[in-house]
């Protein structure tokens, strides 16, 4: 590979890029899932999601070409992320639940595991397709992941300690991208080419949401979870408020 060709700089600058933004939705998770631990676990929990984050995506990248052509994987994905967003936000953040410590660190990476297993697909696409082909670049840019992933779940984590209200944001987060996932799945830009041709974007690779319905079904999935979150856990305080007057 020749170093000194301006492609191989562009592809390299277009993979630091790539990192720097998509990144930060695994640092949300990584900070969320590891907000209720005890100081002394939160870096561990950090070091832990972050490996798993990385680990996965090295997974993906053996089977990319395969997964992508799946039908109904972004579908499942994307519920699995709502399902992660609605029970972070609903968490009361474990103050009345007795947990032991070393079980509270595994179900934090467990939840990080689940998360990190749904958004890295698009990630390693991503990487994938600006190498074009150069394993080094591919290889760097799952690399490069690592720290960007630790130092920014440190920044996250503790801006979220100083303000709660940061965790309804991180979860409606969560929410777009499940939306994302649902409408770019295989099966569902079919239907709507099909419906109609202008809700899809045809590019080099492959098909992709036109904008009017990407950023509706991100909207709504937003929405989704801020409300149906925001139910559940006043239910869930009504239901303790309950029990403690029983009591």
């Amino acid at each position: 590979m020749d170093f000194t060709a301006p492609t191989f700089w562009v592809a390299l600058l277009q993979i630091i890029w790539i990192d720097l933004l998509l990144s930060g939705d695994n640092a949300v998770v990584i900070a969320l899932a590891c907000r209720s631990l005890p100081a002394k676990q939160r870096k561990w929990g950090i070091l832990l999601g972050a490996g798993a984050a990385v680990g996965l995506r090295i997974l993906f990248a053996l089977a990319v070409s395969y997964l992508l052509g799946v039908p109904f994987l972004k579908v499942v994905g994307g519920l699995l992320l709502f399902w992660i967003a609605i029970k972070l936000v609903t968490d009361n953040g474990g103050d009345s639940h007795e947990v032991a410590a070393s079980d509270s660190l595994w179900k934090a990476v467990r939840t990080i595991a689940i998360a990190d297993a749904v958004m890295s697909l698009d990630n390693v696409v991503a990487i994938a397709a600006a190498a074009r082909g150069h394993w080094e670049l591919f290889v760097f840019g799952l690399l490069l992941t690592i720290p960007l992933i630790i130092f920014g779940s440190q920044l996250l984590l503790s801006l979220l300690t100083r303000f709660p209200i940061l965790i309804w944001a991180g979860a409606a987060l969560l929410g777009w991208i499940a939306g994302e996932m649902l409408v770019g799945d295989v099966m569902a830009l079919s239907y709507m080419q099909q419906l109609n041709p202008a809700l899809v974007k045809v590019a080099e690779d492959g098909l992709h949401p036109a904008a009017l319905p990407h950023y509706v079904a991100s909207t709504i999935g937003a929405l989704f979870v801020l409300g149906l979150g925001y139910i559940l856990r006043n239910r869930g305080r009504d239901r303790a408020a309950e029990a403690g007057h029983g009591a």
